[in-house]
């Protein structure tokens, strides 16, 4: 008896669905992205990764990949024409 009241309860509780193709306002257009200097300060700034005996070979790993996710991000940023013009590039 107690399993039928918890579960007519849980039924009456349920959220409303949402109509998922539903219009949305329009987004503003996006701002041109700069490429940065040095994509590794973010992870030098953190210090030594916490791997005893291992941590000038991880620092090596994270920098690399840190690297290719800025090059990544760099390509997909002038592949859909939002790559900044750097100041004095007239080309």
């Amino acid at each position: 008896m107690v399993n039928r009241s918890k579960n007519n309860r849980r039924r009456n509780k349920r959220k409303k669905s949402v109509d998922l193709w539903r219009p949305v306002p329009m987004l503003p257009d996006p701002r041109p992205i700069s490429v940065q200097g040095d994509p590794t300060t973010l992870v030098r700034s953190l210090g030594n990764p916490p791997l005893p005996g291992q941590h000038s070979v991880a620092e090596h790993y994270l920098a690399a990949v840190a690297e290719r996710a800025s090059g990544m991000a760099e390509a997909l940023a002038a592949a859909s024409g939002l790559l900044a013009v750097p100041e004095g590039d007239d080309d």
